[in-house]
């Protein structure tokens, strides 16, 4: 019978579609499979463009439930939430109020097709992002006016926080104080005191580098991420990966 890895996936939107690839001479994704190999296969189903309310919808059809030839799913990374956040404006439809956003969070994390594998649930707050740059981007390309705006994106963040706390065993990720934490120690001349880097009437900063378009994080944003994430994955007992080590296949070679 086949003897199948153990999965850790990656469940969201573009954030971690975009995971795969390779920005600044990094990737999640590798930095992840790199970290779990010979241990754990690391599964990307990052849908760009989802929000909450699709990802619940087609949840039976992408997570189904352990068997002999079903892997069982240890770790399962939930950011979901950047969609949900754009305004509901004429020209985008991918907005979800926050209080459903709430309900389809809680929702996904308790449904019985993740509760059957029994994984550790890692759910990340949507990052930050930088409202100048996607008012100028979202302006350039027809639409009346920002899709969307830094303090709500913060408040649904926020709202990810409070859902963590509220499910026994969910693990929060602050990505959104991880990214602006670091683009603050990046951007010397910030003033405290003034408009949150990103926020109208403020600056960019380093939200340039770290936050391209405004929304998708770079290679040096995703690593960031990786450096928060990596620690609540594994450790992985030594010697016991699915498949033999090479000296116990060839015994008494040096």
């Amino acid at each position: 019978m086949a003897r199948p890895y153990n999965q850790l996936v990656l469940f969201g939107d573009s954030l971690f579609q975009q995971s795969s690839a390779v920005q600044d001479g990094f990737s999640f994704q590798g930095a992840l499979q790199n970290h779990c190999i010979r241990y754990l296969d690391v599964v990307n189903r990052g849908f760009s463009g989802w929000n909450t309310k699709n990802a619940l919808e087609y949840l039976p059809q992408i997570f189904l439930p352990p068997s002999p030839s079903n892997p069982k799913i240890e770790y399962l990374l939930v950011l979901l939430g950047a969609n949900d956040a754009c305004l509901p404006v004429p020209t985008n439809t991918q907005g979800v109020p926050i209080d459903q956003y709430k309900d389809n969070l809680i929702k996904i994390l308790n449904h019985d097709h993740i509760k059957a594998h029994s994984p550790k649930i890692l759910l990340v707050t949507p990052p930050p992002i930088d409202e100048i740059r996607i008012t100028e981007l979202d302006l350039a390309a027809g639409h009346a006016q920002a899709v969307r705006q830094a303090a709500v994106s913060a408040s649904f963040s926020e709202t990810a926080r409070k859902v963590a706390a509220e499910i026994p065993g969910v693990v929060l990720v602050d990505l959104q104080k991880a990214i602006l934490d670091k683009a603050v120690s990046l951007t010397t001349d910030f003033d405290a005191s003034g408009p949150p880097l990103g926020y109208p009437k403020g600056k960019r900063g380093a939200l340039e580098q770290l936050l391209p378009d405004g929304l998708h994080m770079s290679g040096v944003a995703y690593q960031v991420f990786f450096d928060i994430v990596k620690p609540h994955i594994g450790p992985f007992p030594p010697g016991q990966t699915v498949f033999p080590e090479w000296r116990v296949l060839n015994p008494g070679t040096l």
